[in-house]
């Protein structure tokens, strides 16, 4: 009998551990290659672990709830196959590089653990300092007296590592230190709420008490791991960049006709459905190449260009969540190949098979509002991406257009698009010209093309 241990793979750069959420199958059953065993779940993203290969699985190791490490065993299964699969190079090769990494990691944090006994948690005046930013410090040889006058660019006035680094650059160049300013008044606590969220996980405070207390006329309801992370993520969003939200309408005609004629014929040929998403996505990438500084990402006071388009679509799950699949060098592929990519990551993300890279990396998003025949929105920005193109529904309205014998009124068909950018780095110019610019390319949609 050959043994094969089923060990957490690895999950995403930066993930190095998991939580068993659900094992869906027992000691003693017979399983078959590619069939699901477990679900895990990150601070990224749900997936279930698939069974190598076929045969018995005789000891699980890992109970529900347990937190294992990327390339911790979590269970055996054996077969009739001579051998030990263990003992494969490629597979031996794989788990050292595992253990590589996890150790790494484990490293960084005792590091950032000895800064946390080193020094306290404030400074005499009373200033929060976090574990990445005592680590420094004390790396740094930077006292509490000049940490006091460091201004905190962070949530509640908290020194973040930029504001370590810049002053120890202000340091070295002899400027003086910056002097703490007042707290600035408490923002309003409702953040906006919109369908675009992502799995990353936040580092922000947890949110203050409502007021309102449970009651026979209240109902609670706890949110799931997956919404408080998405909850977090939004204000954090907002609270990172200073949101502007601009809108166009655009005259779809040539493209609902071009959809009309070509979908049966394409459904007969693909066995999928050809949807709007594929087209606006094109649309998005074109644009994106045409004002790069759009396809950005801020570090602190560095604008980081993306050489990349990666277009990430709002995907709305069946429990009420949402998740942000990415279509990798969406500019590269052909509308073909951007319409199978689409139907295969709504499907799996609908049904938790999405991988842990296919929801990381992206350089841009877009959000439809016109899935819930919404007319538009102003979607909240993914971070760390500077952003985000909302679409509306599709529909009959009666509009001016231009003929030979002059104007006329005519029924088309007219959605409204809507761009949410963080206006650190895209103005209202940019913003604007990138928005029409996709509106140019859906209403000059060729619809002589084949696909």
């Amino acid at each position: 009998m050959a043994k094969v241990e089923i060990v957490l793979p690895s999950m995403g750069e930066g993930v190095i551990e998991a939580t068993i959420t659900k094992w869906l199958v027992s000691e003693g059953d017979q399983v078959e290659e590619d069939q699901s065993l477990v679900e895990v779940a990150t601070d990224k993203v749900d997936s279930e672990i698939p069974a190598p290969e076929d045969g018995i699985i005789t000891q699980i190791l890992m109970k529900e709830g347990e937190v294992p490490k990327v390339g911790e065993v979590l269970a055996i299964l054996e077969n009739d196959k001579p051998g030990e699969s263990l003992d494969r190079p490629e597979v031996l090769a794989e788990v050292e590089k595992i253990k590589l990494e996890i150790a790494e990691k484990e490293e960084e944090k005792e590091e950032v653990a000895r800064a946390d006994k080193d020094l306290k948690s404030r400074t005499p005046g009373g200033k929060f300092l976090s574990p990445l930013v005592r680590k420094i410090a004390l790396e740094e040889g930077i006292s509490y007296e000049e940490l006091d006058n460091v201004q905190g660019t962070g949530h509640d006035g908290r020194l973040t590592r930029d504001d370590i680094m810049d002053y120890l650059k202000a340091r070295k160049e002899g400027k003086p230190a910056s002097a703490p300013v007042p707290e600035a008044a408490t923002p309003a606590t409702v953040p906006e709420v919109a369908p675009a969220a992502t799995t990353v996980p936040p580092k922000t405070a947890p949110a203050a008490p409502s007021g309102i207390s449970s009651g026979p006329d209240v109902e609670v309801i706890e949110m799931d791991r997956m919404r408080k992370i998405i909850a977090d993520h939004m204000v954090v969003s907002k609270q990172t960049s200073p949101h502007v939200t601009s809108f166009i309408e655009a005259d779809v005609t040539g493209l609902v006709r071009w959809r009309e004629n070509i979908k049966d014929s394409f459904f007969a040929r693909e066995k999928q459905k050809i949807t709007y998403t594929p087209v606006f996505i094109e649309a998005a990438a074109k644009a994106l190449r045409d004002f790069p500084m759009v396809n950005v990402s801020v570090d602190g006071t560095r604008i980081l260009k993306k050489r990349r388009v990666n277009i990430g679509m709002a995907t709305a799950l069946p429990d009420g969540n949402l998740i942000v699949p990415v279509i990798k060098d969406a500019d590269e592929k052909s509308l073909l190949g951007l319409a199978k990519a689409v139907n295969d990551l709504a499907v799996r993300a609908r049904t938790g098979k999405l991988q842990p890279d296919e929801i990381q990396g992206g350089t841009f998003t877009i959000t439809n509002f016109g899935s819930f025949d919404n007319l538009t929105g102003t979607p909240i920005i993914n971070q760390p991406e500077v952003a985000i193109l909302g679409v509306g529904a599709i529909r009959k309205q009666p509009a001016v257009i231009e003929t030979s014998d002059g104007d006329a009124i005519a029924i088309r068909q007219i959605m409204i698009l809507s761009l949410a950018y963080d206006h650190r780095v895209v103005d209202g110019a940019l913003g604007g010209r990138f928005l029409k610019r996709v509106a140019e390319y859906l209403e000059g949609f060729d619809t002589s093309r084949s696909v």
